[in-house]
């Protein structure tokens, strides 16, 4: 669960840069956004390109320029090593843009008086963010957290697109969602694939009981 903790932290130190009063802010909004608006398989479809293993591939050519040409073709998506980080960076930059815009709407709702006084107390950056700004959005950093963690296990477009038919890169990437897409379609295992779907319920429920647990307001600091 690499995407969870990364996109998580990377989302809030987004959200935190983004909500102070800067010119042209909405424009950098809309841009870190952008790619949440576009279809996964159209994101999917750019990276394969990105990530391809041919001296034309974008990232290959980048590294071959940068390394003076010492750097020859190497197959990201071929390589079971490489192939579900190259999923997980996808993955991040593509919906952490829609955890920012959730943890910046909490960020918009902690009063200002409280940054205020806790200036007034000599509180250091990290003192405010440790004792304001954290307790402040509790509750809407657990449900992105969640969020993410249910998104993760349903994962299929970014895999069967860019490592569909990939050999020993397809087994190391296989996700919950894919599992059950190729056993239902591909060996044609309806009851597989449908125990599988029944886990993956089972795996939301659970998250959305414990989120529940931890947010309600008899566990408030």
């Amino acid at each position: 669960m690499v995407v969870v903790p990364v996109q998580t932290a990377l989302a809030l130190a987004l959200a935190i840069l983004l909500n102070r009063k800067l010119k042209a802010i909405g424009l950098f909004r809309s841009l870190f956004f952008m790619p949440v608006v576009f279809p996964m398989a159209l994101v999917a479809v750019i990276w394969r390109l990105i990530l391809a293993r041919s001296d034309e591939g974008m990232l290959n050519s980048a590294l071959h320029a940068v390394s003076f040409g010492n750097w020859g073709a190497f197959d990201w998506l071929g390589d079971s090593a490489t192939a579900m980080a190259s999923i997980i960076v996808l993955s991040i930059w593509q919906g952490v843009g829609f955890q920012m815009v959730i943890l910046l709407a909490g960020l918009q709702q902690i009063p200002g008086e409280l940054y205020e006084a806790a200036e007034l107390d000599r509180a250091t950056r990290w003192q405010q963010f440790r004792h304001v700004t954290l307790p402040g959005i509790r509750g809407t950093l657990v449900f992105v957290a969640m969020l993410t963690s249910v998104l993760s296990f349903r994962v299929f477009d970014q895999v069967y697109v860019l490592v569909r038919g990939g050999g020993l890169a397809e087994d190391a990437t296989r996700t919950v969602m894919y599992q059950a897409v190729t056993t239902a379609f591909d060996q044609n295992n309806i009851g597989q694939a449908s125990a599988i779907t029944v886990v993956l319920f089972l795996i939301v429920v659970v998250l959305t009981l414990i989120q529940r647990r931890v947010v309600r307001p008899g566990n408030e600091d």
